[in-house]
């Protein structure tokens, strides 16, 4: 697998969800509805990603 990074957009509130579900956004970097990070491929950020998939919108970089 190839070193790339990702684009993570936040697109739903954090408001009403489960604590793990915003520590995953804590540990992504995110904070704001719309705001983008960019955080690298790997399996660990690719965990947190699959378990609020219906949040976020993430594009390959």
């Amino acid at each position: 697998m190839a070193s790339t990074n990702l684009n993570v957009t936040m697109t739903k509130s954090k408001f009403g969800r489960l604590p793990r579900h915003r520590a995953c956004l804590i540990g992504l970097g995110l904070r704001k509805i719309n705001q983008t990070v960019q955080v690298a491929d790997t399996p660990e950020n690719r965990g947190m990603i699959n378990k609020i998939s219906y949040m976020l919108k993430v594009e390959a970089v």
